[in-house]
């Protein structure tokens, strides 16, 4: 009876499709005692996968095995597993792909799904498939609006440390007014009493609150892409351009929705040391979140109107002030630039907007920068201290604004040496008793405080304190906590993204109330911005909110005096009709809460039940890539801090555990083409192309070196071919070489290009000119890198599923390497995991079928299942996966030297191996007579008492140098073991009819017979 993959693998999909087999058990409390006899729940998670065109390749199953693995062992230790999957749907790639088709995004992204799920199916996931989410669809994103409100109707309360309701706000404001209140808020709200809100019209109330609001609505700089159209987050932009597509990004301000995410900065700080996380994804969001201890410090303009703000962690060093440097972006720079400067300063902003923030702050090497002609006074001494504008200096960190100080601080250092000499550029000032000759002394420790007034002879604990006190005194600072946290922008300039449920009156945003939620994503006739540049949804002819009658509308009914484009609408006190909003939320919308819902996904009014949440909690295990560290995780972790402080959350975090897989690179397949430009006799110029093997390139860089060659072989060669082509020719000019991907399903093993395959996939070198080796092949470079379309070197999984199984490629993927690590994919490694199953599966079978027997098994063969037991537990509760398949080879090899046949070990041995591959342990399980599924069958335990040694294999020296080994028991007696050594033939022959001088035993380690 042979090992067929497909035929068994399609049996148990099938199965357990039917079955429902790995459904969550869902508890009730309607059930008495159900959540005290129900067994111990384990949720394990994927990351939201984005359904992309090109399906998966081998690298996306990684993690998703792993946490298979995980939930299969849970379900084998009596736990009730959640392992849902669902699909985060909205995105940019759908939408781009509608304005190059005119295809709807829903409609690609449901044949992108059923693709995955295909794929995903295939590779035998143990997926509760009755909770999938996607959340484009509107019984989704109708809790995602939800929970958009209930920012829009929250404050965060700093004396409490948690978000209230606004309407707890505004009955202080009627108490008290807000001159008291410790809530996290914009910079610029202006104090007010309780008469003055009484006096307040109704509009000035909303503009006040949207101050304080949680999502609120305000003048913001972005990351504008003007290819896509849309507004584009920190991590969606890679070294300067967009991740998608690679587009330039400008800096831009536009007003746009936000989160008032810097309102968590300190709870998502010490968040991080509850969690079991990698410490370098815990410090990445330290990072990111960027918490600082200093002072604010005000610095008036010397001609002008207006102060700038300074945010700085040493204030001992404000006597050391050389310059200050403002953001580009900064709203003061115009306000307060000369006209001799004017020309230099704007151009210098326009060149800085094509920069991303990431960008700035990556590029610590250059220098740049403009003198505004504008100076400031120093709080202390009054002194001028001219203002400079650079890009180092970011307008949404601290204050926008740096004061400088060259002698303390490397970067300062190096603007100042650099502009030395030049207008607004004064000496650097020391401050400190050390030398900056050559250097900036930016240690806190061994100085002693000069030139500093007040501040002489102190140090940077006892400097910072006195100076903090005096700036306090004078009225022109205060200490303060700083973080570099900004508040996330929450718009997008697309179609394909949840509809905010908002509609505007008068330019203000209005709610809608939430039993009319959805708000459902209308049809538009074009998915690209507006002729006058509104976002998509301005296409929409209905898309107007009737307040009546609570239901979305034509555009024409709106008054005709309003404008969409503006917010705004006519004040007619009768106005019913008013403009929706045209952004769509961000990406990060839908996966900043999706964990909840898998608890309770088909809840019609809720995000999910209150017995689900309280049951099921926050996610045990989540795996993912290290790439979310800053983007999804962040706001994932945020919005559950929310949800706990509104109620709806039970814990602080949602992920207990996150484990980042590596990623499986390709190994992608180069071929060099050189262009020659042909003069022939006639005047007329050729333009051949030559594909060569890499033994004629003389560098085998990629980065395209001209051709030199060394023996002239590759001359003669060519220009033999020439020659024939063409005849007599004035002259050859050589292009570079260049590398071009090859597809590499047209390398062979030998790392031999197809010719003819490869002319059919690329057209345009049917004509080129192919110089083989001298064996007349043409070999390809490697190069192990990234697995991505682009090049060529993705390996289909269902291809791998096709000629292997299932349970073949999990298996090859954990045995690659460690779960964390990256590692290279090499497909013609998968026939020694191929190999191993078809070993394991003759253990139960030969030609004639099932040979299980129920012999009692010898004490070797419960010594290698338990030692294999003990091994396979301790690695998948330690996630070390690729350990675990090695002891399966060296078990199964073990066994078929004992030719074990025996039930009492083969049982338990499919039982083992069944979160690894499922199916073969089902096929396993059933053939030995058992029904049902084997994936809630207990785990075996492993006896300890099978693992104890009660044999040595002692190794017998002679003078220190080892002849043979014995194998006796390990409970002998010294003289027990010399006397057996003694009358052994091989101790016999060795000694010669001699008696040794001295014989050392060391029980259950060695023998040793001296002289």
């Amino acid at each position: 009876m042979k090992y067929h993959a497909n035929e068994i693998e399609a049996k148990w999909q099938q199965y357990w499709a039917k079955n429902q087999t790995f459904v969550a058990t869902q508890p009730s409390a309607e059930i008495p005692n159900a959540f005290e006899v129900q067994k111990p729940k384990y949720y394990v998670l994927d990351m939201f996968p984005y359904p992309s065109g090109a399906g998966l390749h081998v690298g996306h199953p990684l993690g998703y095995i792993a946490s298979d693995i995980v939930a299969r062992f849970k379900r084998h230790k009596g736990f009730n597993v959640l392992h849902p999957q669902g699909y985060d749907s909205f995105g940019l790639p759908a939408e781009q792909y509608a304005i190059q088709t005119g295809q709807h995004p829903e409609k690609t992204t449901r044949e992108n799904i059923a693709r995955y799920r295909e794929q995903l199916d295939r590779i035998g996931f143990s997926f509760d498939w009755s909770r999938e989410v996607q959340t484009s669809n509107p019984d989704y994103y109708k809790h995602t609006q939800w929970i958009f409100i209930q920012l829009f109707n929250s404050w965060y309360n700093k004396s409490t440390d948690k978000a209230e309701d606004i309407s707890a706000l505004i009955t202080i404001f009627e108490m008290a007014g807000n001159a008291t209140i410790q809530a996290v808020c914009d910079d610029d709200v202006e104090i007010f009493f309780p008469s003055d809100w009484s006096f307040y019209s109704d509009e000035k109330k909303q503009q006040i609150l949207l101050k304080y609001r949680l999502a609120y609505l305000a003048e913001t700089e972005v990351n504008w892409c003007p290819a896509l159209g849309t507004v584009l987050a920190n991590d969606e932009i890679v070294n300067g351009v967009s991740e998608r597509g690679g587009h330039s990004v400008i800096r831009k301000k536009m007003t746009q929705w936000s989160m008032r995410i810097s309102a968590y900065a300190e709870r998502l700080l010490q968040g991080l040391e509850t969690i079991d996380w990698s410490e370098s994804i815990k410090e990445s969001q330290r990072n990111w979140i960027g918490k600082s201890v200093g002072a604010t410090v005000n610095f008036t303009m010397q001609d002008t109107e207006g102060s700038i703000a300074v945010f700085t962690t040493r204030p001992d060093t404000i006597f050391g002030v050389t310059f200050i440097t403002l953001a580009p972006e900064h709203e003061l720079v115009a306000q307060i630039t000369s006209e001799t400067q004017k020309e230099a300063v704007e151009k210098y902003i326009e060149s800085t907007s094509k920069r991303s923030e990431r960008e700035r702050m990556a590029d610590v090497k250059t220098i740049s920068g403009v003198f505004t002609g504008a100076y400031a006074k120093h709080p202390f001494t009054g002194e001028p201290i001219p203002v400079w504008i650079g890009d180092y200096v970011l307008a949404g960190y601290g204050t926008g604004a740096v004061m400088a100080v060259p002698c303390g601080d490397e970067r300062d250092y190096a603007f100042a040496n650099f502009f030395k000499g030049q207008d607004g550029m004064p000496e650097i000032k020391n401050i400190f008793n050390q030398d900056i000759s050559t250097e900036a002394y930016s240690s806190k420790e061994g100085f002693q405080l000069v030139n500093s007034d007040f501040l002489n002879g102190l140090g940077y604990k006892d400097g910072t304190q006195k100076a903090i006190e005096a700036l306090e005194r004078i009225n022109r600072g205060k200490g303060k906590t700083n973080y570099r946290l900004r508040d996330a922008v929450f718009s997008r300039q697309r179609y394909w993204g949840e509809p905010f449920p908002v509609y505007y009156v008068n330019g203000l945003p209005q709610m809608i109330d939430a039993k009319y939620l959805p708000i459902i994503l209308p049809e538009v006739e074009k998915y690209l911005p507006t002729e006058d540049g509104q976002p998509p949804l301005g296409n929409a002819t209905t898309w107007a909110w009737d307040s009546v009658n609570n239901k979305v509308v034509s555009n024409d009914l709106i008054n005709s005096n309003s404008d969409l484009s503006s917010r705004a609408q006519s004040r007619d006190s009768d106005a019913t009709i008013f403009p929706l909003e045209l952004n769509t939320m961000p990406g990060w919308a839908g996966s900043s809460w999706y964990w909840m819902r898998y608890m309770d996904a088909h809840n019609e009014n809720e995000l999910a039940s209150a017995d689900a949440i309280k049951y099921w909690e926050n996610v045990d295990l989540y795996i993912g890539g290290s790439e979310h560290a800053t983007g999804h995780l962040l706001y994932a972790r945020f919005w559950n801090k929310f949800l706990k402080d509104k109620g709806y959350a039970p814990t602080e975090e949602p992920f207990k555990k996150l484990i980042n897989q590596g990623m499986i690179l390709g190994m992608s397949a180069f071929v060099f083409r050189i262009t020659i430009n042909v003069e022939l006799e006639s005047g007329e110029s050729i333009e051949e192309l030559l594909i060569l093997d890499e033994k004629y390139l003389s560098n085998k860089s990629f980065a395209g070196q001209y051709y030199i060659d060394e023996d002239g072989s590759f001359r003669v060669k060519l220009e033999g071919f020439l020659f024939e082509k063409y005849g007599k020719t004035k002259k050859y000019i050589y292009g570079q070489s260049q590398a071009i991907h090859v597809d590499v399903s047209l390398v062979n093993s030998s790392e031999e290009l197809d010719e003819e395959g490869f002319k059919k996939w690329r057209t345009d070198y049917q004509s080129a000119f192919f110089l083989r080796d001298d064996k007349g092949r043409l070999n390809v470079i490697r190069e192990v890198g990234k697995m991505s379309k682009s090049k060529y070197n993705v390996v289909n999984p269902d291809d791998i599923c096709n000629d292997y199984g299932a349970d073949t490629l999990r298996l090859y993927e954990m045995f690659l390497g460690p779960l964390e690590q990256a590692k290279p994919w090499n497909t013609a490694g998968i026939t020694g995991v191929y190999s191993f199953l078809k070993k394991l599966w003759r253990l139960y079978f030969d030609d004639n079928g099932l040979i299980v027997a129920n012999d009692v098994p010898t004490p070797e063969m419960y010594k290698s299942l338990h030692k294999t037991i003990k091994k396979v537990t301790e690695d998948i509760e330690n996630f070390s996966f690729n350990t675990s398949v090695s002891q399966f080879m060296i078990c199964v090899n073990e066994l078929a030297t004992l030719k074990c046949n025996h039930r009492k070990i083969l049982e338990p041995l499919a039982i083992i191996i069944s979160p690894y591959a499922p199916h073969i342990a089902e096929e396993l399980w059933s053939q030995l007579g058992h029904e049902g599924s084997i994936s809630t069958v207990a785990f075996p335990i492993c006896e300890e008492k099978y693992l104890v040694e009660s044999e040595k294999e002692y190794p017998v020296s002679f003078n220190g140098k080892m002849r043979f080994t014995i194998k006796l028991p390990l409970d002998l007696s010294v003289a027990q073991i010399q006397e057996i050594v003694l009358a052994d033939e091989r101790t016999i022959k060795q000694l010669e009819g001699k008696t040794p001088n001295k014989i050392i035993i060391v029980p259950g380690k060695i023998i040793n017979l001296v002289g």
